[in-house]
Order: C-alpha cells, then structure tokens, then sequence
C-alpha cells in the first residue's frame, strides 16, 4: 500500500486532500520493526509521533510493582505518539511491537515547521486529536470504574462502533491480551464470555464475537442492568 493510500485511510489524516498528504509524504520516515523492538519508552522525549501501516503496535504502562497494562493494541492506520508530539511533552507509556510491522515516523519539528506554511493542515489535526483525546478519556474511565462484565461490555461496543457496518467484532488480540486491557484473568474474562454468550447478548466463534442484542449490550455497558 502507497503512502497517499494508506494516509487516507488513517483516522487522523482522513479527510485531507492531496496536496496536504503529499506535503506530509515529504517529510515522513519509513520505519520497520521486528515483534518486541521497543519504539518508545515512557519519559522519553516526544521527538514525533507514527501511524502504522502493517502489523501491530501495543501500547503500555508498567506499574511500581512490574505489572504490565496495557491501554492500546493498533494496527493499520492508527496512529500513536501524536498527543505528547503536539503538546510538546514525554511520551507517557511504552510501544513496543507485538510483530513484524511498518510504520511512518513524522518528526516534531519537520511537522511544526509544515503547519506553518499550512495552517489548515494544523487545524485539521488538532481537530482530530481532540476527538480521539475525549473518547480516550472516557474510555480509560469506563475501563477503570466498571465491573469486568461492564468493562467488557464496553470495550465490545467501542470496538463495534469502529465498523458500524457489521454486527461483528473480530478480535485483533489474544484474549491474554484483552484480559490485561480491561485488567482481569484469562478465566475471569473466559467465564464473563460466556455468560453474555448464555445470556444472548453475544455469539463467541474463536476470536470473532457477534454482537447479538446492541441494545442490552449497551445498558450492560452504561451500568444500567447488571449480570
């Protein structure tokens, strides 16, 4: 996939035109990655921020105690770094990659020097960002306050919510994984799997789970009934 194409797929560059993402193709680094090469550390400079454009990127924090959390899993398209690279702050986790994966690198000062000559080009992605940032925000809330049914009621309708189109929603992770995302056990989140699923609010097929009942699933997540 070319840079024009996969930048206009990406949730933070769709809705540029052209010459805007041609003007950002200028300036971008391609970068490869092997699966456990580190991209950033927590506290380290901002010095800019990537979008991934194959294979997947995790993003963590690790506890006093040496725990791992994990509050990101992207793939194509996503990108991760942008908010501390505008805000000119540190990284605030780890990303490291969980396999082989491409990605463009953008640096902090080639973009400050671009959105000078294209104040548009900066308006366009500050909007964005302040998006992400409140959905981010109110995810990490519902994410930490919930119950683990509730949690991952909520989890299954954001993810849904990325591809209204379909009922589906194929999990792009382990479900070790997942179980670290919403901070349980693998047997915890084996067994809230399938209560929802005895519940009819949920098909479990390997790692593709179908959203049966969008309307209970949503009460569950906005704590409205319980399991």
């Amino acid at each position: 996939m070319d840079f024009m194409t996969a930048m206009g797929q990406s949730t933070l560059f769709k809705g540029l035109g052209p010459e805007e993402l041609a003007q950002l193709e200028r300036i971008s680094e391609p970068r490869h990655y092997d699966k456990g090469d580190l991209l950033f550390g927590e506290g380290k400079e901002g010095v800019g921020f990537y979008v991934v454009l194959s294979g997947q990127v995790k993003v963590f924090k690790m506890s006093f105690d040496g725990r791992e959390q994990i509050l990101h899993i992207l793939g194509p398209g996503d990108p991760l770094g942008e908010v501390p690279v505008f805000a000119g702050m540190n990284y605030p986790a780890n990303a490291q990659a969980l396999s082989k994966s491409a990605l463009y690198f953008f640096p902090r000062q080639k973009l400050i020097e671009l959105y000078r000559e294209s104040p548009s080009l900066a308006m366009n992605m500050l909007a964005v960002l302040s998006r992400r940032l409140r959905e981010f925000t109110v995810l990490i809330e519902n994410l930490s306050l919930k119950e683990i049914p509730q949690r991952l009621a909520t989890y299954l309708v954001h993810q849904q919510s990325l591809k209204p189109v379909s009922a589906r929603v194929k999990l792009s992770v382990t479900k070790g994984v997942l179980s670290n995302i919403l901070g349980t056990s693998q047997e915890t989140l084996s067994r809230v799997l399938g209560k929802l699923s005895q519940e009819g609010l949920i098909e479990v097929q390997g790692k593709e789970i179908t959203i049966l009942d969008m309307e209970r699933l949503r009460s569950l997540a906005d704590g409205e009934t319980r399991m």
